[in-house]
């Protein structure tokens, strides 16, 4: 075989290998730096169960960012992560399928052919050995693992992520932390809506609680939907609040979503109250320091007519002020945020001063698009200038990403064309047809 064909046969081979490097992940820069730091701030005890997961994405993270090295030791502590959580008799299992195929592709990626193929020989060694106990179908594990991750990343992967959930449940149903991660991922698009969940859904994650008792998160997770459909769960919020006050510091660990229960469904001075107690026993704590802040901004902005909040918002710039450091290549949001709380405390000179900065920095399409929105909004609310608010409405709009952003500036203005008061509507109106073309 000449070297050309050695070449396309090890190409076709690595093509044809499930994992990161073939999963269709192509996130924008600022979204690998956002989820860099979740996954750092999953932890590793209360995320242990997915810890070989986690190193695997992690280590793909490290490589789209140009981190090989990085990249290497992540696949590496990955491949340790899972020999020691599924405690069997020998060291290999279809679970290492995907990290091997990562491994395969970073060394092909490295100009490293031979250690390459000798990944790509462990590949098919293990996919032999442990076959798909159904033939027309992925091995669960490597299912499980692709739902996951994809879970990770954007919504419209989420329903994919069930369908995986779902397959890799059916062949191998004793996996508990499958159970919890698929009706995680089913709840997902009610945490921050008003919808209620179907009778379905609470059922399942009824059954998820009962099976995975010790984990918190799901437990939070599992009272809010209750509270959404209007049960009464005072009560047992504030027990949970206990418990989850003696776990190890995770995102895994429920705080998050309990500080957005307490906060909608049982007292917003409770909220407040439980977020300075976690500060108050691990103050250097980045994650709870995020958490607070968010608590903190979400009570603001929801109750501006209640005059107790007033007294939170120099408390809730300080928070954002330390938090931002400590994320200082994902706080595009935060910093946006922290301009927006600068204008409840009638500093209006700070919160320019954030966005001609941040519209003056280096960034992605994606945040870029996400500045642009914010910033229409800003001027348009605060400093009264419609056609600079519907100018970048437009500039959000014609960046070719579908977002949430992009889809509020679209929205902002097909109203303005169609109230037909504002002397741009004719722009705005051959910008949409444009735009749709």
């Amino acid at each position: 075989m000449s070297a050309a064909q050695s070449q396309s046969t090890l190409e076709s081979r690595l093509e044809a290998l499930q994992c990161h490097f073939t999963w269709d992940l192509d996130p924008s820069k600022s979204k690998l730096l956002r989820l860099r730091d979740k996954l750092e701030d999953i932890g590793t005890e209360e995320g242990y169960s997915w810890l070989g997961h986690i190193y695997n994405l992690q280590g793909f993270i490290h490589y789209k960012l140009g981190f090989t090295h990085d990249a290497q030791r992540s696949f590496s502590r990955a491949a340790e992560a899972f020999r020691q959580m599924r405690n069997t008799i020998s060291d290999e299992g279809p679970w290492l399928v995907v990290n091997h195929g990562n491994l395969a592709w970073l060394f092909h990626l490295n100009g490293e052919q031979a250690e390459s193929e000798a990944y790509l020989s462990k590949v098919d060694a293990l996919m032999n050995e442990y076959p798909s106990p159904s033939q027309d179908e992925l091995h669960p594990e490597i299912y499980a693992e692709k739902a996951w991750t994809l879970m990770k990343f954007t919504a419209d992967k989420k329903q994919l992520a069930a369908d995986y959930f779902q397959r890799a449940i059916r062949m191998q149903p004793d996996m508990v932390e499958w159970h919890t991660s698929h009706v995680i991922g089913l709840v997902s698009a009610f945490k921050h809506s008003d919808k209620k969940p179907s009778e379905d859904v609470l059922e399942k994650m009824k059954v998820a609680k009962e099976h995975d008792s010790g984990n918190l998160y799901l437990a939070a997770l599992y009272l809010e939907l209750r509270a959404k459909k209007g049960e009464k769960i005072e009560s047992e919020a504030r027990e949970l609040a206990r418990k989850v006050l003696r776990k190890p510091i995770s995102s895994y660990s429920g705080i998050k979503p309990l500080l957005r229960l307490y906060r909608i469904y049982v007292s917003m001075d409770e909220a407040i109250d439980l977020a300075e107690e976690v500060l108050e026993r691990h103050p250097h704590e980045r994650y709870l320091k995020r958490c607070a802040a968010i608590c903190y901004k979400k009570t603001i902005f929801s109750h501006r007519d209640n005059p107790l909040v007033h007294g939170m918002i120099d408390r809730a710039i300080n928070l954002y002020q330390e938090v931002i450091p400590l994320y200082p290549l994902s706080s595009l949001k935060r910093k946006i945020s922290l301009a927006n709380l600068y204008v409840e405390s009638k500093c209006q000179v700070k919160a320019d001063q954030i966005y001609e900065e941040l519209l003056d920095s280096d960034l992605d399409p994606e945040g870029v698009q996400m500045l642009f929105n914010n910033y229409a909004k800003y001027v348009h609310v605060i400093r009264k200038e419609s056609y600079k608010s519907i100018e970048y409405h437009m500039r959000a709009a014609a960046i070719p990403l579908q977002s949430s952003y992009r889809k509020n500036s679209m929205r902002t203005l097909e109203r303005i064309r169609e109230r037909n008061r504002n002397r741009m509507c004719g722009e705005i109106d051959e910008f949409l047809n444009n735009l749709q073309d």
